[in-house]
């Protein structure tokens, strides 16, 4: 695709922005820091964790308190990165590796997965409109709880090596059945 300047210059700011964007949250969510977690995403947005779904507000309440009470220390990793953008909507998908050190039962878990997100830029603004986060691994000793977060996880979407993966889906949307489970916090 050939760009003028203008629209080069606006193309690099807007993928710096979207990915600086995407490593805050994650050092949002390391840090248990709720201010520098929201500077992700706009009010609305939609978060799809299989486990849970919700608007910002609610995810931080399900998960920060989770990693707060059955973690000593966790960290997510952001990996590989690719982002189409057209005018001010944007489709990513990163690679995370998440790791904890767990309070109680297995030592350590580490697992790995995608963020397919949808980013719109509003009021010159890019954050997070719609996140969906699937597993594609998980090297935790197989257990009742591993398998429960498997399948919470298979809800958000079809997670496969193809193009029938959730990763493909333009516009990025939630099922009417998992808008359905939408808790508003």
């Amino acid at each position: 695709m050939t760009r003028n300047p203008e629209q080069q210059l606006d193309y690099v700011s807007s993928r710096m922005e979207i990915l600086d964007c995407i490593n805050r949250i994650a050092r949002g969510v390391d840090r248990l820091d709720r201010e520098i977690f929201r500077t992700g995403y706009h009010a609305d947005a939609v978060l799809d964790f299989g486990t849970h779904i919700g608007n910002p507000e609610a995810h931080m309440d399900f998960f920060f308190h989770l990693h707060a009470t059955m973690q000593k220390a966790h960290a997510h990793t952001i990996c590989n990165h690719t982002c189409e953008i057209d005018g001010d909507l944007a489709h990513a998908e990163t690679y995370f590796i998440f790791a904890s050190e767990n309070v109680s039962g297995t030592p350590t878990s580490v697992a790995g997965g995608r963020y397919v997100d949808r980013f719109e830029r509003r009021d010159g603004r890019w954050a997070i409109a719609l996140r969906k986060c699937v597993t594609t691994w998980n090297l935790t000793p197989d257990s009742e709880v591993t398998k429960q977060i498997a399948a919470a996880f298979a809800l958000v979407g079809t997670n496969s090596r193809d193009r029938n993966d959730l990763s493909y889906q333009r516009p990025s949307v939630v099922t009417a059945e998992r808008t359905a489970a939408i808790v508003q916090g």
